[in-house]
């Protein structure tokens, strides 16, 4: 199993890539609870603290496919570093003017988020590139979501650190600082800067216009909104239990599922339709969740949790290859640029959706939400199975990707980007 995750780490470049993406991505995956915590160093209220952390979500949600489409367009350095020296800029200013002018503050929010690079899409679009080998660039997506697992638990943990050390402000920051020198790792590197996307045929629609991707977004959504309400149904459990610690081991459990699911994803060597295959693994997600409406005692909840999240990073996993499939060409980091706001959006739609369900019924209805989620996730996909079946682009024999100089690709290897 390690042996495959070392022969891709070994690759020239893929470690840098990797380590840098993900420290670059590291003031977006911690956004909520820096604003959060400054927010209420500051003295504004919960509300204010939420609305915020909100308007920074929903304006990363807008920013992210537009961004992608710019670095199809345009490449990855003259997009890239600039949007994340201004995301960090805009939280620079919040970390400056405070709370005194809100409408100060919500602006610099709001483009703090519009401006957040779409470092993860591009990362995917520079996988076949540097990594040749289909059976690698997918081991690579599933390398890449335990790592969104890691990042997204080690965090937080720093934005608290730095809190107690310095201050809620020294926080924002420092951890903006540190995701611009990601980025320029990223951007500086060879494959990132001789990158280019294929030609493009000139819609206004974008990647959107798949009707593959339409369907595989329309499922992520609801996967999304299942874990949205997760992290709401948690807490609701927490509180019925007494002891906020509970809700920290519910959700580091989730998290240690995803990373097993994950790592044993990706060290399998996988034949077959990968469409067909999410439906599989997709079902699987959505029976992991429903048995979270028991609401038994913390230890079995805790296992509960584990074995919910063991399918998720593996779903994401999937998903990345069917983005790839179905991407129009030219078009493959707007894509998933589209993947990552779909799924954002529906996780905010969970939290929204899972706290009436738990003031009106109880923590039990809290968590049906996320089983409700994962069954119209596998219910989209099924009702979608003819579309899903015929890629958008027919992958064609190719010997050299049009990003790869050396000639790296593998004969009939769809690098992302051809018609």
């Amino acid at each position: 199993m390690a042996a495959g995750y070392l022969d891709i780490l070994r690759a020239r470049h893929a470690t840098r890539l990797l380590v840098g993406t993900l420290v670059g991505r590291l003031p977006s995956g911690t956004a909520h609870i820096a604003i959060v915590l400054f927010t209420r160093a500051e003295g504004g209220s919960y509300t204010l603290a939420g609305t915020l952390a909100a308007v920074y979500g929903l304006s990363t949600a807008v920013g992210q496919p537009l961004l992608g489409r710019a670095v199809d367009l345009y490449g990855q350095p003259r997009v890239q570093l600039p949007a994340s020296v201004l995301s960090a800029l805009g939280m620079a200013l919040l970390a400056r003017a405070g709370l005194g002018s809100l409408p100060l503050a919500f602006a610099a929010v709001m483009v703090a988020g519009v401006c957040t690079p779409p470092l993860e899409g591009g990362l995917r679009a520079l996988w076949p590139t540097v990594l040749g080998r289909e059976d690698r660039v997918h081991r690579a997506y599933a390398m890449d979501a335990v790592a969104q697992e890691v990042m997204f638990t080690v965090g937080p943990l720093l934005v608290t650190v730095l809190v107690s050390l310095w201050s809620p402000a020294a926080a924002l920051l420092v951890i903006n600082a540190i995701g611009v020198l990601g980025a320029l790792s990223v951007v500086v590197s060879e494959p990132s800067r001789t990158w280019r996307s294929a030609p493009r045929e000139a819609h206004w629609l974008g990647a959107l216009r798949s009707p593959g991707l339409l369907a595989l977004l329309g499922s992520f959504f609801f996967v999304g909104l299942a874990l949205g309400s997760i992290t709401v149904a948690g807490v609701a459990y927490a509180d019925d239990h007494g002891r906020e610690s509970v809700y920290g081991w519910l959700m580091a459990a989730l998290g240690l599922g995803a990373l097993f699911g994950g790592v044993a994803y990706g060290a399998w060597q996988w034949a077959g339709a990968p469409e067909r295959r999410l439906r599989v693994i997709v079902a699987l997600l959505a029976l992991g969740y429903l048995p979270l409406m028991l609401t038994p005692g913390v230890v079995a909840m805790t296992v509960l949790a584990a074995l919910a999240g063991v399918f998720l990073a593996p779903a994401i996993a999937c998903s990345f290859i069917v983005v790839d499939r179905h991407a129009p060409r030219g078009t493959v980091t707007e894509a998933f640029s589209w993947l990552v706001t779909t799924f954002g959006v529906g996780a905010a739609a969970g939290t929204a959706l899972a706290g009436p369900a738990v003031e009106l019924g109880g923590t039990a209805q809290g968590f049906a939400v996320a089983g409700a989620g994962g069954v119209v996730a596998l219910l989209v996909l099924l009702a979608t199975g003819r579309v899903l079946a015929a890629p958008g682009r027919t992958p064609v024999a190719v010997r050299v990707s049009e990003n790869d100089r050396n000639g790296a690709v593998e004969p009939g290897f769809s690098s992302g980007h051809q018609a």
